[in-house]
């Protein structure tokens, strides 16, 4: 099976910077596509950044600038820099990893088990 562990969360003032982890592990053939959603309570969840096995980066508008997604294949492992965070960017994180666990396997999502970050005075 495959795991996701992520790290980073926690409460930080307005206009501070969190950096958050996740990294995959177990049966992994080959990983695609990685991403960061969110969720804030009484809204759906909102992809903020994803990054391609190639480096190219999409971001959600209301992060643009202020976010950096990057990863490290050889550690498969994703990376979310949040810097001017605001209050409005306060949810629960999730990492996304779309992969392939063996080489007949077709491409499938797995998800993290979400990290709490609050933005507040």
């Amino acid at each position: 099976q495959v795991q996701l562990v992520e790290s980073g969360g926690g409460l930080v003032q307005p206009g501070g910077s969190l950096r958050l982890s996740c990294a995959a592990s177990g049966m992994i053939f080959r990983i695609n596509t990685m991403g960061w959603y969110r969720q804030a309570p009484g809204k759906q969840r909102e992809l903020v950044a994803s990054i391609t096995t190639v480096g190219n980066t999409n971001y959600a508008d209301s992060v643009k600038g202020r976010f950096t997604i990057s990863r490290d294949n050889a550690k498969n492992t994703v990376y979310l820099q949040m810097n001017s965070l605001k209050p409005e960017d306060t949810a629960v994180y999730y990492c996304n990893v779309n992969l392939k666990t063996s080489w007949r396997a077709f491409d499938n999502d797995y998800w993290g088990q979400g990290t709490q970050v609050t933005v507040s005075s």
